[in-house]
């Protein structure tokens, strides 16, 4: 997906963040969300990663500017801390505010440039020339009162009444504790700031519904799944938007279903469009989703930006955004923190998703920043109807597991190809790289071992990392090496020396990598071929 520029950002501090290092070296600014309670952080390669992060379960970052600065915070640091380290943190101080701000105006100066820059094609969010409120139709926010039918109803008029241009469905502040509805096309569902719609938690009362089609059973159980808290299907021009309201799924009540294992059909994601084109989903949070929170799958232009979403990083499964066997999606500006992938893309699952043969393509992933105790930014296992034409940038990933990963397996079949990685900045991971194929479990026993997917044409470049444990393992499939893995300007720092790359199985190059991943890989682009950057 191509690139535009905009010069009508709304959210300065978004852009703050940069695409470069380089004017620090050592230093790295990160620079949350437009609401998050923190607007910085300071990372130092010099102290360990537990100084630097935040530890509460969200981990959305610390309070103030100078509070964010790692080396200016001794209360993180025990009572008896080394005289070095305070000698450093003393002598460094004055030094690390100047450079700060030297840092602040370059990067305001950048954003002259490039704020709002966002990706072809999207456009704002449609004012709708109906609104109606939900307190139209009986809805109570009382936090107690039951509005399934007030949001069934309400979805039920705009859908008949198909006012020319659409009509906003309204929210105000206030608790809306309701069960699964669907949406309708030509709508906006708009959740004001001081509004929470929250998930029933009668599990028993939840519907159902067919499993999908590329993945011919649940993702968890077979036969049907619980159906999302928030639904759509075969609809287009769709906007889930707001001032900062909240949507929260309650999921506790599954968690805990899922640990006992007394589920008896798949968890419900929390926002899913099936079969839609035209949806922007926008300026609200996420909060406890179930299972995956957003789950554009067999969709076209799809928009997700200038979100928040949440989970305690225990919390099973609870997935960012999933985007499955869908084309021209961009995600963008927003800020995640949750119990798995960051950003998951798949296109089904095994030999049904071969047979549905859906690809997700054209997927742009632009200024995310979060923290996962999995993957950051992740491909697949689920990408048997392929993924190609993937762009990744400007993203910020902490405290996590992975922070690209990407991941097939035998039996997966379809191919993963066309891949960009770019000014991508990590600390406090445990891989910074991984492509693996060896991962993902299978639907049933009928899955094919002549299956085996291409992984091929995949460039990572300006990624740098402090606190990394492992660089990277770049392991691939014997008889079926990944092709084309080209890896540039790749700087991954672990609080050790000796962490080296492992690699299997794969063909590629390698330039201006650090630490030298392995000797699978060329020393130059020339001789790997189509490894050009």
């Amino acid at each position: 997906m191509k690139v535009a520029t905009s010069h009508h950002h709304p959210f300065l501090w978004t852009h703050l963040l940069g695409t470069s290092h380089a004017a620090l070296g050592f230093l790295h600014l990160e620079l949350p969300f437009f609401y998050l309670p923190a607007p910085a952080q300071l990372r130092f390669p010099l102290l360990p990663a537990a100084q630097c992060f935040p530890r509460d379960r969200h981990t959305p970052g610390r309070k103030g500017l100078l509070g964010a600065l790692c080396m200016a915070s001794p209360s993180r640091s025990s009572a008896a801390g080394s005289m070095a380290a305070s000698s450093l943190r003393g002598s460094l101080d004055a030094v690390v505010v100047l450079l700060l701000g030297a840092l602040a105006l370059l990067q305001v100066a950048r954003c002259d440039a490039t704020a709002g820059a966002t990706c072809v094609g999207v456009a704002p969010a449609k004012r709708r020339p109906e609104v109606v409120s939900i307190t139209d139709f009986g809805g109570v926010g009382d936090g107690r009162t039951l509005n399934t039918w007030a949001f069934r109803k309400a979805v039920y008029r705009i859908q008949h009444q198909r006012r020319r241009g659409g009509t906003t469905l309204h929210v105000p502040a206030g608790t809306w504790l309701t069960g699964s509805f669907n949406l309708t096309s030509h709508m906006t569902l708009f959740l004001a700031r001081g509004a929470v719609l929250k998930a029933m938690q009668d599990t028993r009362s939840w519907p159902l519904m067919e499993p999908l089609p590329s993945y011919g059973r649940g993702r968890e159980l077979p036969g049907a799944r619980y159906a999302s808290f928030i639904n759509g299907n075969g609809l287009r021009d769709v906007v889930i938007t707001g001032d900062k309201g909240v949507i929260d799924g309650q999921g506790e009540v599954w968690w805990n279903m899922w640990r006992r294992r007394t589920l008896q059909h798949t968890r419900p994601n929390l926002v899913e469009f099936m079969h839609s084109t035209g949806i922007h989903i926008s300026n609200i949070v996420l909060k406890n989703s179930p299972f995956w929170n957003i789950h554009p799958v067999y969709c076209d232009n799809v928009v997700v930006t200038n979100m928040m979403i949440l989970a305690p990083h225990d919390s099973p499964n609870t997935d960012g955004i999933d985007p499955d066997s869908s084309t021209n999606v961009c995600i963008e500006d927003s800020y995640i923190s949750t119990g798995d992938d960051l950003v998951a893309i798949k296109s089904g699952w095994d030999e049904y998703g071969i047979a549905y043969g859906r690809p997700s393509s054209g997927i742009t992933i632009r200024r995310v920043r979060g923290s996962s105790p999995f993957s950051g930014i992740a491909i697949g296992s689920e990408a048997s109807g392929g993924v190609s034409n993937v762009l990744v940038e400007d993203c910020s990933i902490f405290n996590s597991g992975y922070g690209i990963h990407i991941k097939t397996n035998v039996g997966r079949g379809g191919y993963i190809r066309n891949v960009t990685v770019d000014n991508v900045r990590m600390s406090g991971v445990r891989n910074g790289v991984r492509i693996a194929g060896d991962v993902g479990d299978h639907p049933d026993a009928h899955f094919s071992q002549l299956a085996v997917p291409m992984v091929d044409a995949v460039r990572i470049k300006n990624v740098w990392g402090v606190g990394v444990q492992q660089p990277g393992s770049l392991e691939g499939i014997r008889n079926s090496p990944f092709t084309r893995i080209c890896l540039s300007n790749v700087k991954l720092f672990g609080w050790r020396n000796d962490a080296a790359w492992r690699c299997r199985d794969v063909r590629g190059a390698a330039l201006g990598v650090q630490p030298w991943p392995c000797a699978e890989l060329a020393t130059s682009f020339a001789s790997a071929g189509s490894c050009s950057y």
